[in-house]
Protein backbone atom coordinates (compact mmCIF):
# COMPACT_ATOMS: atom_id res chain seq x y z
CA UNK A 1 0.00 0.00 0.00
CA UNK A 2 1.17 3.31 -0.95
CA UNK A 3 2.05 6.23 1.95
CA UNK A 4 -0.66 7.89 0.43
CA UNK A 5 -3.14 5.01 0.54
CA UNK A 6 -1.99 4.54 3.97
CA UNK A 7 -2.66 8.13 4.66
CA UNK A 8 -6.30 8.09 3.48
CA UNK A 9 -7.15 4.61 4.88
CA UNK A 10 -6.35 6.06 8.48
CA UNK A 11 -8.15 9.55 7.67
CA UNK A 12 -11.42 7.44 6.40
CA UNK A 13 -10.83 5.19 9.66
CA UNK A 14 -11.21 8.09 12.10
CA UNK A 15 -13.49 10.26 10.45
CA UNK A 16 -15.67 6.96 10.46
CA UNK A 17 -15.19 6.73 14.29
CA UNK A 18 -15.79 9.98 14.96
CA UNK A 19 -19.12 10.47 13.31
CA UNK A 20 -20.42 7.70 14.22
CA UNK A 21 -19.56 8.57 18.04
CA UNK A 22 -21.45 11.79 17.27
CA UNK A 23 -24.32 10.02 15.90
CA UNK A 24 -24.76 7.81 18.62
CA UNK A 25 -24.89 10.44 21.30
CA UNK A 26 -21.39 9.44 22.74
CA UNK A 27 -20.32 12.80 22.08
CA UNK A 28 -23.91 14.46 22.57
CA UNK A 29 -24.60 18.23 21.52
CA UNK A 30 -22.28 20.55 22.85
CA UNK A 31 -19.60 18.37 24.03
CA UNK A 32 -16.24 19.68 23.76
CA UNK A 33 -13.85 17.42 21.55
CA UNK A 34 -10.50 17.54 22.47
CA UNK A 35 -7.73 17.45 19.91
CA UNK A 36 -4.64 16.47 22.30
CA UNK A 37 -7.12 13.60 23.69
CA UNK A 38 -8.38 12.33 20.39
CA UNK A 39 -4.61 12.71 18.78
CA UNK A 40 -3.40 10.25 22.17
CA UNK A 41 -6.27 7.98 21.60
CA UNK A 42 -6.34 7.19 18.07
CA UNK A 43 -2.46 7.30 18.30
CA UNK A 44 -2.06 10.05 15.41
CA UNK A 45 -1.05 14.10 15.34
CA UNK A 46 -2.69 16.46 14.95
CA UNK A 47 -2.66 17.43 11.50
CA UNK A 48 -4.72 14.50 10.02
CA UNK A 49 -6.88 14.95 13.33
CA UNK A 50 -7.63 18.48 12.31
CA UNK A 51 -8.24 17.55 8.79
CA UNK A 52 -10.88 15.10 9.92
CA UNK A 53 -12.48 17.60 12.05
CA UNK A 54 -12.40 20.21 9.12
CA UNK A 55 -14.79 17.39 7.34
CA UNK A 56 -16.90 17.43 10.34
CA UNK A 57 -17.30 20.74 10.51
CA UNK A 58 -18.22 21.13 6.80
CA UNK A 59 -21.09 18.07 7.36
CA UNK A 60 -22.58 20.23 9.78
CA UNK A 61 -21.95 17.63 12.84
CA UNK A 62 -19.12 20.18 14.88
CA UNK A 63 -18.47 24.32 14.56
CA UNK A 64 -15.12 25.38 15.60
CA UNK A 65 -15.50 28.25 17.90
CA UNK A 66 -13.02 30.89 18.20
CA UNK A 67 -10.69 30.29 21.86
CA UNK A 68 -13.42 26.76 23.00
CA UNK A 69 -12.08 24.66 20.52
CA UNK A 70 -14.56 22.03 18.67
CA UNK A 71 -18.48 21.31 19.87
CA UNK A 72 -20.63 19.00 18.52
CA UNK A 73 -23.86 20.59 17.20
CA UNK A 74 -27.38 20.14 17.54
CA UNK A 75 -29.82 19.72 14.88
CA UNK A 76 -32.28 22.18 13.95
CA UNK A 77 -35.43 21.69 13.97
CA UNK A 78 -36.39 23.15 10.78
CA UNK A 79 -33.66 22.00 8.70
CA UNK A 80 -34.74 18.62 10.47
CA UNK A 81 -37.95 18.94 8.33
CA UNK A 82 -36.06 19.68 4.98
CA UNK A 83 -33.11 17.43 5.09
CA UNK A 84 -35.69 14.52 5.95
CA UNK A 85 -37.36 15.68 2.99
CA UNK A 86 -34.86 15.46 0.40
CA UNK A 87 -33.74 11.94 2.03
CA UNK A 88 -36.74 10.53 1.36
CA UNK A 89 -36.42 11.62 -2.26
CA UNK A 90 -32.81 10.29 -2.47
CA UNK A 91 -33.87 6.93 -1.11
CA UNK A 92 -36.23 6.52 -4.39
CA UNK A 93 -33.66 7.07 -6.89
CA UNK A 94 -31.68 4.66 -5.39
CA UNK A 95 -33.57 2.12 -7.06
CA UNK A 96 -33.43 4.16 -10.83
CA UNK A 97 -30.15 5.53 -10.69
CA UNK A 98 -27.63 2.49 -11.72
CA UNK A 99 -29.54 0.03 -9.49
CA UNK A 100 -26.83 -2.79 -8.75
CA UNK A 101 -28.16 -6.42 -9.99
CA UNK A 102 -29.59 -8.14 -7.01
CA UNK A 103 -27.12 -10.92 -6.28
CA UNK A 104 -27.34 -13.87 -4.08
CA UNK A 105 -24.88 -12.16 -1.78
CA UNK A 106 -27.10 -9.10 -1.28
CA UNK A 107 -30.05 -11.41 -0.42
CA UNK A 108 -27.82 -13.12 2.08
CA UNK A 109 -26.49 -10.15 3.74
CA UNK A 110 -30.14 -8.40 3.72
CA UNK A 111 -31.40 -12.19 5.56
CA UNK A 112 -28.82 -11.34 8.41
CA UNK A 113 -29.99 -7.81 8.70
CA UNK A 114 -33.23 -9.33 9.44
CA UNK A 115 -31.97 -11.72 11.78
CA UNK A 116 -30.23 -9.18 14.07
CA UNK A 117 -33.39 -6.95 13.62
CA UNK A 118 -35.65 -9.52 14.60
CA UNK A 119 -33.18 -10.84 17.95
CA UNK A 120 -33.82 -6.80 18.86
CA UNK A 121 -37.48 -7.40 19.01
CA UNK A 122 -36.87 -9.40 22.53
CA UNK A 123 -34.53 -7.40 23.94
CA UNK A 124 -34.95 -3.85 22.41
CA UNK A 125 -31.53 -1.88 23.37
CA UNK A 126 -31.32 1.70 21.89
CA UNK A 127 -27.88 2.24 20.70
CA UNK A 128 -28.28 -1.29 19.18
CA UNK A 129 -31.35 -0.42 16.92
CA UNK A 130 -29.46 2.95 16.36
CA UNK A 131 -26.44 1.02 15.18
CA UNK A 132 -28.08 -1.91 13.06
CA UNK A 133 -30.44 0.74 11.13
CA UNK A 134 -26.93 2.85 10.49
CA UNK A 135 -25.41 -0.56 9.20
CA UNK A 136 -28.54 -0.79 7.24
CA UNK A 137 -28.54 2.58 5.79
CA UNK A 138 -24.83 1.74 4.43
CA UNK A 139 -26.35 -1.79 2.53
CA UNK A 140 -29.02 0.76 1.49
CA UNK A 141 -27.05 2.76 -0.27
CA UNK A 142 -24.45 0.32 -1.78
CA UNK A 143 -27.66 -0.85 -3.76
CA UNK A 144 -26.50 1.81 -6.61
CA UNK A 145 -23.47 2.49 -8.31
CA UNK A 146 -23.93 6.26 -8.52
CA UNK A 147 -21.02 7.59 -6.41
CA UNK A 148 -23.17 11.02 -6.30
CA UNK A 149 -25.81 9.59 -4.97
CA UNK A 150 -24.16 7.61 -2.17
CA UNK A 151 -22.24 9.89 -0.92
CA UNK A 152 -25.20 12.76 -0.84
CA UNK A 153 -27.40 10.18 1.08
CA UNK A 154 -24.61 10.02 3.43
CA UNK A 155 -24.11 13.17 4.18
CA UNK A 156 -27.84 13.90 4.80
CA UNK A 157 -28.32 10.54 6.63
CA UNK A 158 -25.44 11.72 9.23
CA UNK A 159 -27.50 15.06 9.22
CA UNK A 160 -30.56 13.61 10.92
CA UNK A 161 -29.24 10.18 12.51
CA UNK A 162 -29.05 11.54 16.00
CA UNK A 163 -33.14 12.88 16.10
CA UNK A 164 -34.17 9.19 16.57
CA UNK A 165 -31.74 9.14 19.24
CA UNK A 166 -32.81 12.27 21.21
CA UNK A 167 -36.37 11.00 20.59
CA UNK A 168 -36.54 7.50 22.51
CA UNK A 169 -37.59 8.85 25.72
CA UNK A 170 -40.85 9.58 24.15
CA UNK A 171 -41.36 6.85 21.98
CA UNK A 172 -42.02 3.53 22.74
CA UNK A 173 -38.67 1.41 22.03
CA UNK A 174 -40.85 -1.98 21.64
CA UNK A 175 -42.81 -0.35 18.83
CA UNK A 176 -39.34 1.48 17.18
CA UNK A 177 -38.29 -2.04 16.66
CA UNK A 178 -41.13 -3.62 15.14
CA UNK A 179 -41.54 -0.71 13.00
CA UNK A 180 -37.72 -1.52 11.68
CA UNK A 181 -37.97 -5.26 11.33
CA UNK A 182 -41.15 -4.35 9.06
CA UNK A 183 -38.61 -2.67 6.88
CA UNK A 184 -36.08 -5.39 6.72
CA UNK A 185 -38.98 -8.04 5.70
CA UNK A 186 -40.17 -5.78 3.21
CA UNK A 187 -37.02 -5.26 2.08
CA UNK A 188 -35.94 -8.38 1.56
CA UNK A 189 -39.33 -9.86 0.00
CA UNK A 190 -38.48 -6.90 -2.28
CA UNK A 191 -34.73 -7.99 -2.84
CA UNK A 192 -35.55 -11.56 -3.43
CA UNK A 193 -37.90 -10.78 -5.99
CA UNK A 194 -34.85 -8.94 -7.34
CA UNK A 195 -36.73 -5.72 -7.56
CA UNK A 196 -34.06 -2.83 -6.68
CA UNK A 197 -36.85 -0.28 -6.98
CA UNK A 198 -39.77 -2.11 -5.17
CA UNK A 199 -36.54 -2.33 -1.83
CA UNK A 200 -36.06 1.91 -2.79
CA UNK A 201 -39.38 2.68 -2.49
CA UNK A 202 -39.68 0.54 1.19
CA UNK A 203 -36.78 2.35 2.77
CA UNK A 204 -38.54 5.56 1.07
CA UNK A 205 -42.06 5.03 2.85
CA UNK A 206 -40.03 4.28 6.45
CA UNK A 207 -37.98 7.44 6.27
CA UNK A 208 -41.45 9.23 5.98
CA UNK A 209 -42.57 7.15 8.70
CA UNK A 210 -39.68 8.16 10.88
CA UNK A 211 -40.17 11.52 10.35
CA UNK A 212 -43.56 11.76 10.90
CA UNK A 213 -43.00 10.24 14.31
CA UNK A 214 -40.22 12.40 15.62
CA UNK A 215 -41.85 15.42 14.69
CA UNK A 216 -44.59 14.44 16.75
CA UNK A 217 -42.40 14.52 20.40
CA UNK A 218 -39.40 17.43 18.96
CA UNK A 219 -40.56 20.41 20.47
Amino acid sequence: MSEYSDARSRFLRLHDALRTRICLLDYPPGSRLSEEALAAEFGTSRTPLRRVLAKLEDEGLVQSQHGVGTIVTDVDPGEMARTYDLRRELAGLVGRLSPVPITDEIIATAIGFLKQGEDLLHHPETRALAKLNMDYFHFGTSLTDNEALREMSERLYYRTARIWLTATAHLDLSDEAAIFVSELRDSLQALRARDAQAAADVRRAHISLCMARVSIVRP
